[in-house]
């Protein structure tokens, strides 16, 4: 039986019989195959005996050895032996700049025919190259509203609808030459986050008013918790948006954004208001804060978030809603303070011109 010898970027392993082989190529098909009979190496791709798929015709074998029980050594893998190249891209690549500290904007820079997807409302500015396209769903399709067909966009709208937003969406396209630029603000004071999700796995989950934009391809798709308990008291719902895709996308969080790795079985407990976005493979939980004294009184609720590793984990420091709410509670229709501390309370307002 013919033995395999498999080469991945520059170092050889084997050998193999051709169970062995076969599984070495299924875990990794991007590399090098050499057996007894081949006059040189030849990429996995090119060799149907490990990948069951139809090749052009071998090369000729090599001249067998002079005693039939010399063993066969392969020959060393060339330097001239051709890499396998990056993978395809269904998403366009995008490149981007992020201006400011508190309040900010990210600019992304389009090449001829590349196109932005991003929230309604969410422009800031563009070059006037670039032409805006409202898409009914979520704007994944590479051909945008003219493909994928209405049962594939009425899908992709009723997924956006479920998580509160717009069942629309803008595509931003540049048709001139050279390059071109389209700025996209944040809603509220916070920082922007850009995510490759190619190097997150193709997917990420994160709370549903978090999207700001991303490349044309990504799609905008839902998360639902399978927990009960996690879905009524999780802080964002049953409902949670998820990321699929290999391009850039941009998320939204309030005030300071912590980025940690969980490693496994590492456990996080988090405010659930706090969570921006996890990977699929950190489990997220809700658990009961503890005793009823520190639920009533600790201000952090009766729950929190149990997040446990493997994998990445996005944090804000302030919550929109957090911060809605003392807004309100400041709010003088609400009995919120009046003058500014001031002593005079309304008349110290007329003295110094705030009527409003």
């Amino acid at each position: 039986m013919s033995q395999w010898y498999l080469s991945y970027d520059g170092k050889q392993t084997g050998p193999f019989d051709q169970v062995q082989a076969e599984f070495h190529v299924k875990m990794n098909s991007d590399g090098l195959a050499w057996k007894d009979g081949f006059s040189e190496w030849l990429p996995i791709s090119q060799v149907p005996e490990l990948t069951g798929k139809a090749a052009p015709k071998p090369p000729e074998p090599s001249a067998p050895p002079t005693n039939s029980n010399q063993k066969v050594s392969p020959p060393e893998p060339t330097q001239a032996a051709p890499a396998p190249g990056p993978k395809p891209t269904n998403s366009d690549e995008i490149d981007y700049r992020i201006f400011g500290s508190e309040m900010q904007f990210v600019e992304v820079e389009l090449d001829p025919d590349e196109s932005a997807v991003a929230e309604a409302g969410a422009m800031m500015y563009k070059d006037s190259h670039i032409e805006m396209e409202t898409v009914f769903g979520d704007g994944s399709s590479s051909a945008g509203n003219k493909g994928g067909g209405f049962m594939n966009k009425l899908l992709g709208a009723g997924k956006r609808l479920l998580t509160g937003e717009s069942l629309f969406m803008t595509v931003f396209t540049h048709k001139g030459h050279g390059k071109a630029h389209v700025a996209f603000g944040a809603p509220f004071p916070g920082n922007i986050v850009p995510v490759n999700l190619a190097a997150h796995g193709g997917c990420l989950i994160c709370q549903k008013d978090s999207f700001l934009c991303s490349a044309k391809g990504v799609s905008i798709g839902i998360h639902l918790q399978k927990k009960i308990l996690t879905g009524l008291f999780g802080g964002e719902g049953f409902i949670m948006q998820k990321l699929e895709g290999d391009g850039m996308a941009f998320m939204h969080a309030g005030g300071t954004i912590m980025e940690r790795t969980l490693k496994q079985g590492e456990v996080l407990h988090v405010d659930t208001g706090c969570v921006v976005a996890f990977e699929p493979s950190v489990d997220f939980d809700i658990r009961t804060v503890g005793g009823i004294k520190t639920a009533m009184f600790g201000g952090e609720g009766l729950f929190l978030a149990h997040m446990e590793g493997p994998g990445k984990i996005w944090l804000q420091s302030l919550p929109f809603s957090r911060l809605a709410g003392r807004m309100l509670q400041a709010a003088p229709q609400m009995g919120g303070s009046k003058g500014e501390g001031s002593i005079l309370g309304g008349f110290g307002n007329l003295l110094s011109g705030d009527n409003d």
